[in-house]
């Protein structure tokens, strides 16, 4: 297990954790790009950028507050959207094909660093455990997020 409060307020960076964090893992990361094992509970709490990807269980309270960034659970027993919570965020599949992309190379540098059995596992049967990620993503990001894209579309 790794230590309470890793990645706090991380504005940048990646990391790549191969066993499971403790409690509050990423609260108000703002840019870091990190893969980890598993977290404890109140996992990415006022999260406001970055990305994230759990490889394993979440504990309770998983995102609350969370206000911007990207957060992909491998939600592989079923439990873990029992363990989020949903007062400002959204959970979604992960279908763009850029997105699913960057998705699988933070899991391919993960395996590479870490030597992680697990991501070697699911990138092994990919098409299969893709379909077990859980995107939770924060709706206000994601109204930010359409209305850019409209302003870059109007200009064009």
């Amino acid at each position: 297990h790794g230590g309470n409060v890793s990645f706090y307020g991380a504005t940048s960076g990646q990391a790549f954790t191969p066993g499971r964090a403790g409690g509050r893992f990423g609260v108000r990361t703002s840019g870091a790009r990190v893969v980890v094992g598993g977290v404890g509970d109140h996992g990415c709490e006022y999260m406001t950028g970055g990305r994230t990807v759990v490889l394993g269980e979440v504990g309770r309270n998983f995102a609350a507050g969370m206000s911007g960034g990207i957060a992909y659970i491998w939600d592989a027993d079923g439990r873990a959207r029992l363990r989020i919570n949903r007062g400002m965020v959204e959970l979604e599949d992960v279908v763009e094909p850029d997105e699913i992309a960057d998705l699988r190379a933070m899991i391919e540098r993960h395996a590479e660093l870490t030597g992680s059995k697990r991501a070697k596992r699911i990138l092994s049967t990919w098409d299969v455990q893709l379909r077990k990620f859980i995107k939770v993503m924060p709706r206000d990001y994601k109204r930010a997020l359409a209305e850019l894209a409209a302003e870059a579309a109007a200009v064009a």
